[in-house]
């Protein structure tokens, strides 16, 4: 059940919504912070024991997101011309995993590069808080 709308007359989304919506959609977005100035890549995605699962290369996102374990996800939905969506914003640790059976658990996945483009790494996104906010109807 959602609560009433807040000050920001936004309804706040309960947990279980937001897990819900993230097993839902397949793409959102990492924020990442590269130095002092932070960075937002879209990426498409998977869940996994209550991880994000993030199929990547070396590059940018994963060494800011293991580097500096900090990151940021969200995904969204939004009606432009009926005023209404909903986001929910994930934040958490990233981690490359480096168990065998863990890489190849998360291979099993299937998620497919959209870009034609080699992926052969991974980053696992921990969650240490999950919100959501809907705009009413």
């Amino acid at each position: 059940m959602t609560t009433p709308p807040s000050r920001t007359g936004l309804v706040e989304l309960t947990t279980e919504e937001c897990w819900r919506l993230l097993h839902a959609a397949g793409a959102g977005r990492i924020a990442v912070t590269v130095g002092t100035t932070p960075d937002i890549f879209p990426v498409n995605y998977r869940i996994k024991d209550g991880e994000i699962a993030i199929r990547t290369e070396a590059g940018t996102k994963l060494a800011a997101a293991t580097l500096m374990h900090a990151v940021a996800f969200e995904i969204d939905e939004i009606d432009h011309a009926e005023h209404k969506g909903w986001s929910v914003v994930v934040k958490g640790h990233g981690r490359e995993p480096t168990s065998l059976d863990e890489i190849v658990a998360l291979d099993d996945l299937g998620i497919e590069p959209w870009v034609d483009v080699p992926k052969t790494r991974w980053l696992v996104i921990t969650p240490t808080e999950v919100t959501g906010r809907r705009i009413p109807s």
